[in-house]
């Protein structure tokens, strides 16, 4: 069985095909920059990585492209309120494009921490403004859209096929409208693709229809077609975009171009925190510098980005995760399982006996990575894979309890710990490096610390314990001196 997605268009597994054979172009959307990157950032970035890895791993040549938000998000993710850049620069009195370039570093560096592969091109909606404004012409030529007011907005009823992905229809649309409609449309579900900016604006631009900025959807549908044609194999994102931003996405570049704009749509789901999503807009979400670092109040600790990673590796990509430190707790257990196996079977190999690889493990090891690559080309499902891996650990733990065994049996192991957990999930280093040992000035105060807590002891008369760090501390080659001003310690020469 080969590679099936489920397509949120279509709502089934299908049998992945791209539209060029052996050649994959995918578009997911990226983050908006006003804010240090969350858990539920990591859940879909994750997700979309391990779709990009797996590809690769099938042998698939992909163009992975994830854009950068930087204008254009309202604060009601539709057509109205302000732009969610320029309220966060508000509050942090900084300039908008300032606290994009602050923000997109910041996600950069976490994504780099949970392993994340770099997109291909990671372009910004700032840098395809002209490419934003040419789009909105040519619906405007097609019929689709009108302007009013200098802001121009695109006509829901011209265009049958509005809300497929999401199976809405535009009663059920207007329904659920949080804002007040503009008196600017012709429809309530009408939705904007350029709007107007009073002159206090700060991020706006020129147009044929006067000083403005873009809609949010209309960079997603500009940049993935400018990198990767007008019709793309994978767009990925949130559930939560699904509407409105994919079926606005959809409209416009449909529209547009009069062919199919995505092939395959595939969502992930979010993280939950007491069954409620987690989000900026809740104010219940935890950074991902904060899950680092243990710097939360909901956090006992801090925790190694990989075992965020294997956090949610452990669930579908297409199911909530529900946060609790236990689970972070658990996952970094594991993680630490796995990274132990590791190191074990690469410093093995560096003692164990020449010789051929043991036939009955290569088979158990093919066994082992046909059961993974079954478990991957269902939907991409992780938390078997990982079962998976955790089989290959107990295997490793087994072979290593054996003198007996060789190199070459050592080496197919840590082949397959390097494919499996290292190439597709993400969670196996290609080297772990050593500690680095403790510099003089370091070594000298943690010397001062254990002799003062030895002088401490022997000042209260507890002599017993005093003693006893002294011929610790001498056996470790250090040697005291005890006197009136307290107690002093030099390194035990030895013979040269």
């Amino acid at each position: 069985m080969g590679l099936q997605l489920y397509n949120s268009l279509t709502r089934r597994k299908e049998e992945f095909k791209p539209l060029e054979e052996g050649r994959v172009g995918i578009y997911v959307c990226g983050p908006t920059v006003y804010g240090h990157a969350h858990l539920g950032h990591a859940k879909s970035y994750v997700s979309f990585d391990i779709l990009v890895r797996y590809l690769r791993y099938l042998g698939y040549s992909v163009t992975y492209v994830q854009n950068i938000t930087d204008v254009g998000h309202l604060t009601d993710d539709a057509d109205e309120g302000e732009d969610k850049l320029v309220v966060a620069a508000k509050k942090e009195k900084k300039h908008p494009m300032a606290l994009a370039e602050y923000y997109t570093r910041s996600y950069f560096e976490d994504m780099d921490l949970l392993n994340c592969v770099r997109p291909d091109i990671s372009p910004r909606a700032t840098g395809h403004i002209i490419e934003q404004i040419e789009l909105v012409k040519v619906l405007l030529e097609k019929g689709y859209a009108y302007e009013v007011n200098g802001s121009v907005y695109f006509e829901v009823a011209k265009f049958p096929d509005y809300g497929k992905l999401s199976g809405r229809n535009v009663d059920d649309m207007i329904a659920g409208a949080r804002v007040e409609v503009s008196p600017d449309k012709k429809a309530p579900a009408d939705f904007a693709l350029w709007k107007k900016a009073e002159p206090n604006h700060i991020m706006q631009w020129p147009s044929p229809w006067g000083p403005g900025f873009p809609g949010w959807h209309l960079e997603c549908s500009v940049m993935s077609m400018k990198y990767l044609g007008k019709t793309i194999d994978i767009h990925g994102g949130g559930l939560e975009n699904q509407f409105p931003h994919h079926d606005y996405e959809i409209a416009q570049s449909e529209a547009a171009n009069g062919v199919q704009f995505v092939r395959t749509w595939i969502h992930n789901n979010m993280i939950t925190v007491d069954s409620q999503k987690m989000g900026k807009s809740l104010n219940n979400f935890i950074t991902l510098k904060q899950a680092f670092s243990g710097a939360h109040e909901r956090l006992t600790r801090g925790y190694e980005p990989l075992s965020v990673r294997q956090l949610i590796l452990n669930s579908h990509y297409r199911s909530p995760l529900d946060f609790s430190d236990a689970a972070l707790f658990a996952a970094q257990s594991g993680y630490q399982k796995i990274t132990g196996a590791v190191k074990a079977v690469r410093k093995r190999m560096g003692t164990a006996a020449q010789g051929e690889a043991d036939k009955k493990v290569a088979e158990q090891l093919k066994q082992l990575r046909e059961k993974f690559e079954t478990a991957m080309n269902d939907d991409l499902n992780t938390s078997v894979a990982l079962s998976v891996l955790f089989e290959l650990v107990r295997l490793a733990q087994k072979l290593l309890k054996d003198s007996s065994t060789n190199v070459g049996t050592l080496n197919l192991v840590n082949v397959l710990f390097d494919r499996l957990g290292g190439e597709v999930l993400g969670i196996v280093k290609a080297e772990y490096p050593e500690p680095a040992g403790l510099d003089e000035k370091r070594f000298n105060q943690l010397v001062d610390i254990v002799v003062g807590i030895r002088d401490k002891a022997r000042k209260n008369g507890d002599f017993e314990t005093s003693d006893a760090m002294r011929a610790k501390l001498e056996a470790s080659g250090i040697e005291l001196h005890d006197g009136p001003q307290g107690t002093q310690w030099s390194i035990i020469e030895t013979e040269p």
